[in-house]
């Protein structure tokens, strides 16, 4: 039987609290758990991992819902199709529980690709796991697309950061896809009055872009 989790802002900052006067026992006890949480399975998707769509797309839903901004809602479709095309990232903790997940879309006949629904369960935030899960969606876009520019829309900072680190630059929308089809995905995002307002050309995500022809 699954229990309710409290949901936290798995974009947020991290604010590592220690405790005063731990005996050297105590740091040990919890650097083994720390070092058990953090190993994880993280694999491309296949067929099999249908099953998971449900906790994935409710779990997105709650995070939309708990951050007020910045995630749009993914269709259970939309899920199936990149999971059994093997254009998503899932990852698992040791015991089996599903513990994250993201995927990716290629738009303009593969001149773009998109990094999008980034989703850690809450009991595994703020242990590393975007971060792989992160480099990972990133390595699979570059196998699948290596001449596409690929982006990312977000209103997270350690998002952005992720990003940064892996070559992303900042961009204007104009430097992104103009498939409408992509924009169309923003209707369910709670900021789409704003987008639309602006005629796409600008929103509270941070468009940011990484191009491969950058790294030669």
């Amino acid at each position: 039987m699954k229990t309710q989790q409290n949901i936290i802002d798995f974009a947020g900052k991290d604010f590592l609290l220690s405790e005063p006067f731990q005996n050297k026992t105590t740091l040990l006890s919890n650097n083994q758990i720390a070092e058990k949480l953090l190993d994880f399975t993280i694999e491309a998707t296949n067929a099999s991992h249908v099953l998971w769509i449900k906790e994935i797309s409710d779990m997105t839903l709650a995070s939309a819902l708990a951050r007020g901004t910045g995630i749009s809602g993914r269709s259970p479709e939309l899920l199936e199709e990149k999971i059994k095309k093997g254009e998503a990232i899932i990852a698992f903790a040791t015991d089996g529980r599903w513990a994250g997940f993201s995927f990716i879309s290629s738009w303009d006949n593969g001149q773009f690709v998109s990094n999008s629904g980034l989703i850690v369960a809450p009991e595994f935030r703020h242990t590393g796991l975007a971060k792989k899960i992160k480099r990972k969606i990133f390595e699979l876009s570059r196998q699948k697309y290596p001449d596409a520019r690929i982006f990312s829309l977000t209103t997270g900072l350690a998002v952005m950061k992720m990003n940064h680190e892996l070559g992303f630059e900042p961009a204007t929308y104009s430097e992104l896809t103009t498939d409408d089809v992509f924009w169309e995905g923003c209707k369910s995002c709670i900021n789409c009055p704003i987008l639309m307002s602006k005629e796409r050309k600008n929103c509270l995500c941070t468009a940011m872009v990484y191009n491969p022809k950058h790294t030669i």
